[in-house]
């Protein structure tokens, strides 16, 4: 029941709460975004959501369009700079993502929706996490996000899309909360995010 109605209703609600919540810092942020590094202030890409479905995440603007003397685009840590990197670790950047969740393409809870290149790399027990809604925070990023491994990454989303509860969605929002606070795992070591997933890291 909690799966196939209240999880949805849930999200809904408080999508609804959380955007009229949030909404100054959303206004500020994309001031301040267009101000620093230009428009579009929101960056789309087309991601694939639950059984595969294709949807466009939505996101704030966190890397400028610096380029180097050849017109080449610079690497994302040199774009990315100390202001993105402060709106990543606030996590203010995903905040257009209630949005997402309003229109039922993700939850607040679930698996990261990644990269549309990345669906033909998945093995069986990995494709799994499409069987659930994507969501803005799940049990990947409150084990380590961007500091662990593909692997693990894929052993959390599929223990996730096995085991989806009320009591598992609970335990992952309060972990959430607390790695916001602390700002753990925002990134691997001398990276600005993290590597591309290649079918075997």
């Amino acid at each position: 029941m909690y799966r196939a109605f209240f999880k949805r209703f849930f999200d809904f609600v408080g999508a609804v709460f959380l955007i009229i919540l949030s909404s100054p810092i959303m206004i500020v942020a994309y001031f301040l975004i267009k101000k620093r590094l230009g428009s579009p202030v929101i960056f789309t890409q087309a991601r694939p959501g639950q059984n595969e479905k294709i949807f466009n995440i939505y996101k704030f603007r966190t890397m400028s369009n610096a380029k180097d003397e050849n017109g080449n685009l610079l690497s994302d840590e040199l774009r990315l700079g100390e202001f993105g990197k402060a709106l990543r670790s606030l996590s203010i950047d995903e905040l257009p993502q209630l949005f997402n969740v309003l229109k039922g393409d993700m939850s607040f809870i679930g698996p990261r929706p990644l990269l549309i290149e990345y669906l033909g790399l998945y093995n069986d027990e990995q494709k799994l996490r499409h069987s659930v809604r994507p969501g803005i925070t799940g049990l990947a990023q409150v084990n380590g996000r961007n500091a662990i491994s593909w692997a693990k990454k894929f052993e959390f989303d599929s223990y996730y899309a096995k085991n989806l509860s009320f009591m598992l969605d609970l335990k992952i929002a309060l972990l959430t909360i607390k790695k916001v606070i602390k700002k753990d795992g925002i990134s691997k070591d001398g990276m600005a995010t993290t590597e591309k997933f290649n079918g075997h890291n």
